[in-house]
């Protein structure tokens, strides 16, 4: 698909073929993610909702709650230039920004926000833009959309100009959608309007659920352009639609060649179709070439059909109908026949989507960015290449992706490309070109109604040349007691274009021409040693270490009587905090016992034990938050207060930890809801495996019973709780010693930790396996199967120390075989046979004359018929007695 400065790259990309609604697959070309860089412009954000770029690629921010500020490339920091006072319940604000197309002449600039005060409706007016500053005593309000404020939801409120002068403004339903279960609101029952959205999105005589069209006027009133949907003086609807039928069109865009328009639209809640009712919601990207009807509230994604349905009687009737759509609500104020409904271009639901895979699962907010032409920017490095010309990018602001989109000369879909898949962006709310052919992108942050950390302005830079080397560099010591030798390496740099390289390390005035270097730094100090790796175009890349030398980090080591991978409820261990620093000298001898921080952590809901192998602070992360932070729950909940949705310790306050309720709000989190916390719906993640749904769940509910963690003896006996523990759990013993520093040189602080098992080790935890699949039976009860001759399982790691026999739980299966042997091999598939049992019963247990830690390697052997399944796997219980009795399985 994209060729240039000699450099093409080849990948399978899906693409959708819009006339069959069937997957194609074809290979096309595109340039390396490698090739673009994300660049932070500025951080200091406050719920930014729209951005526009000046000629002087200057950039003025609106944020929701108000202030609009400026970013000045030659300046640090953003300045607020102006502060609109705006209603802010709801979704409402200062919602939407645009520059004049004679800004350049004129410094007109034009805002969409919701006034303050007791008139519920959304303004959009004119001001000018002098000295930096815009003067609010120029405003002039050009237009004013009557809304209601009792009942949420749905502003719109992008604006942009089209080629030939005429602005475009999307304005939201403004219609609560939580009484309809996430289907079509057309509630018709007595004082329901707020419901009831074709009083706007579907009445021809209302400016809500639109995008509206004008031609500014030099006086600050408008003139109605030719082409819209309703020609002026057409009785009971209004001049000013030009598509009509929208629900939240939050984010438009207009093809400066072609002149078509584009949006994403947020679409409805449904997680599945429903017979009475209709279809799942789907978001939906949308382009018009001429004025229309969109089919909102009767129609959602291709024209999918919402069923007719009385609220209060539950009553369904017929399927509307996208040739003839007629409006006949008593809330509706407009003409009662309306235009055939237009289908979208792309649409997805929260699942995985048939006609368009590529786009993935989960939350969804769709949105339109720009389309690109490169004869439209003033070209210089980091514009974009022309292969990019008329391709349309869209954007998701909870999935976090970016296509590019190719049409053909009359709309239809070609094909989407993933455009930076690889790289974060934090909940995208608007996209820019730049005047030079750069991407501009507004990141709204994290979570909902709050000012994000994570909350940028960026920029996406193009680099069609030759690019800089990748520098990988690595120092095995950067503190230490002198002398200090230090091994510098360069493990992992090359360079993208093959070029050869060239090093120049230098260190304390001496400068080395290798890759990898030693170096011993004789005296105390803080020293500073940077590499440099340059190709043969001259691109080079440096990395800077600091070495701080005169004080040696502590060693603190958690040392544990008998086996240190397994807990036994009820038992007794004896351990000891050992803690040595060079300087600071031994506990007792130079180290008081209160300076070394030690805990025991029960954590009932278990761990990632690879993520917490791998954490190196005081903090480790249990499976449940884990699995949170890398998900969007952020974006609508936090720890203690309110969000979008209800905080987890709100949560945790609500629900204790049963089983019920664990399976009931882990469906919730699968399925969506709402009611509970008030009317904002959940959204569905039907994409989400059930036990990880659960594992979340246990970590939510277990916030309110967190407690201030005990600190114990460096030297002790710790007897485990005698009750029964739950499988997942864990015991985690936490160390820490931070040094009193030395020669000048800053305090170190060195940690560590043990994490206990349970000793029933769950068989699809495994850490390797060849040929064998994991069952979920029931959401919770996993087990291993399709196994064979040679299939094993492999668990890394694990203490031997006082386990004298291994207890397996086979599920026996009259299809599968009996016979056959499970062997236990020690740090490798066929290393050390430590011993076998057979599957004629299916609790066999084997005996074990092992210690130390190994790589435990389970292996299936039935040589006789390796083609034959053999019996699946459930857990395996390691025991410190030879005949361990009957197990509570």
């Amino acid at each position: 698909m994209i060729r240039f400065f000699g450099i093409v790259a080849t990948f399978g990309v899906v693409l959708a073929a819009c006339s069959s609604q069937e997957q194609v697959t074809k290979e096309i070309d595109r340039t390396e993610e490698n090739r673009y860089t994300k660049v932070i412009l500025s951080y200091d954000l406050n719920e930014p909702t729209e951005f526009v770029i000046l000629p002087d690629k200057r950039i003025i921010v609106v944020e929701r709650k108000g202030d609009i500020k400026l970013y000045d490339p030659e300046k640090t920091g953003l300045e607020i230039i102006a502060h609109i006072d705006v209603y802010t319940e709801q979704e409402d604000g200062l919602m939407g920004i645009a520059l004049d197309p004679n800004f350049q002449y004129n410094k007109w600039l034009y805002l969409y926000y919701s006034p303050e005060g007791p008139e519920e409706k959304q303004n959009l007016s004119r001001f000018t833009f002098k000295a930096g500053k815009i003067d609010l005593g120029s405003e002039i309000v050009m237009l004013e959309v009557k809304t209601q404020r009792q009942e949420c939801c749905h502003t719109g409120g992008s604006i942009q100009f089209g080629p030939d002068g005429l602005m475009y403004l999307s304005t939201g339903d403004d219609t609560n959608p939580f009484g309809s279960d996430g289907f079509s609101p057309a509630d018709e029952g007595r004082g329901r309007s707020p419901w009831d959205a074709q009083k706007s999105s579907g009445n021809t005589n209302d400016l809500r659920g639109k995008i509206l069209r004008i031609k500014p006027e030099a006086d600050g009133s408008y003139s109605i352009p030719e082409g819209n949907l309703f020609p002026v003086g057409t009785s009971n609807a209004r001049p000013e639609i030009y598509v009509m039928g929208n629900r939240n069109p939050y984010r438009i865009s207009i093809d400066q060649k072609r002149n078509w328009l584009f949006w994403g639209e947020v679409g409805p809640d449904a997680p599945n179709d429903k017979d009475n009712r209709g279809p799942r919601g789907h978001d939906e990207i949308n382009v018009a070439k001429e004025a229309g009807f969109y089919g909102w509230p009767y129609f959602v994604g291709n024209n999918k059909a919402y069923i007719e349905y009385d609220f209060a009687s539950g009553r369904s009737f017929e399927a509307f109908d996208p040739k003839f759509p007629i409006n006949n609500s008593p809330n509706n104020t407009g003409l009662d026949t309306l235009p055939p409904a237009q289908p979208a271009l792309i649409w997805y639901p929260y699942a995985e989507s048939e006609e368009f895979p590529m786009l993935g699962k989960g939350g969804r907010n769709a949105m339109a960015g720009p389309v690109y032409y490169s004869d439209l920017v003033e070209r210089e490095l980091g514009s974009f290449p022309p292969e990019f010309n008329g391709k349309l990018f869209i954007y998701d602001w909870i999935r976090g992706w970016i296509f590019t989109v190719t049409l053909t000369d009359d709309g239809s879909l070609v094909g989407l490309e993933p455009f930076m898949p690889k790289t974060q962006f934090n909940y995208m709310i608007d996209m820019e070109m730049g005047p030079e052919g750069a991407l501009y992108i507004l990141e709204y942050g994290t979570g909902w109604f709050t000012k994000n950390n994570d909350a940028a302005i960026v920029r996406i830079d193009y680099n069609g040349g030759n690019r800089k080397p990748t520098l990988k560099a690595n120092a095995s010591t950067v503190a230490g007691s002198a002398p200090l030798e230090v091994k510098f390496d360069t493990e992992g740099t090359f360079d993208y274009d093959n070029d050869n390289l060239t090093y120049l390390w230098e260190i304390n005035n001496n400068r080395l021409s290798e890759p990898n270097v030693s170096y011993t730094f004789e005296r105390p100090g803080i020293y500073y040693p940077k590499i440099t790796v340059m190709d043969v175009a001259g691109n080079k890349i440096s990395q800077q270490f600091k070495v701080a030398v005169g004080n040696a980090k502590p060693d603190v080591k958690v040392e544990l009587t008998g086996n240190s991978t397994f807990y036994w409820p009820g038992d007794k261990l004896d351990y000891t905090v050992v803690v040595k620093d060079e300087e600071d000298g031994i506990v007792g001898n130079g180290i008081n016992e209160e300076d070394v921080s030690f805990k025991i952590e029960y954590i009932s809901e278990g761990l990632d034990l690879t993520q917490a192998a791998q954490t190196t602070g005081h903090q480790v992360v249990s499976k449940g938050l884990s699995l949170i932070s890398e998900s969007d729950c952020q974006s609508c909940h936090k720890l203690n207060e309110k969000s979008i949705g209800p905080s987890y310790t709100d949560v945790a306050l609500r629900y204790k930890s049963t089983e019920a309720n664990i399976e009931m709000l882990s469906n919730k989190v699968i399925n969506g809801g709402a009611g509970n916390w008030g009317e904002q719906a959940m959204a569905a993640h039907p994409s989400l495996p059930k036990e990880d749904a659960e594992e979340m769940i246990k970590y939510i509910l277990s916030v309110a019973d967190q407690k201030e963690i005990e600190t114990f003896e460096l030297v002790d006996q710790y007897q485990f709780n005698g009750s029964p523990m739950t499988k997942e759990g864990v015991y985690v013993f936490n160390a820490s010693y931070e040094d009193k520093g030395a020669n000048g040189m800053a305090a170190i602080e060195d940690v560590d930790r043990v994490i206990l098992r349970n000793p029933y080790l769950q068989a699809e935890d495994f850490d390797d396996q060849r040929n064998t699949k994991i069952y979920d039976m029931r959401g919770n009860q996993k087990h291993i199967y399709n196994v064979y001759h040679d299939s094993y399982v492999k668990f890394s790691d694990v203490d031997l120390t006082d386990i004298k026999s291994l207890t397996f739980l086979f599920l026996i299966n009259e299809t599968r075989r009996a016979s056959g042997t499970m062997e236990l091999r020690l740090d490798g598939v066929n290393g050390k046979l430590a011993g076998s049992v057979s599957f004629e019963q299916s609790t066999p247990v084997m005996k074990l004359d092992e210690t130390g830690k190994h790589d435990l390697y389970f292996v299936y052997q039935y040589p006789d018929d390796p083609k034959q399944e053999l019996y699946s796997l459930d857990w395996i219980y390691f025991s410190k007695q030879k005949e361990p009795g009957r197990l509570n399985y």
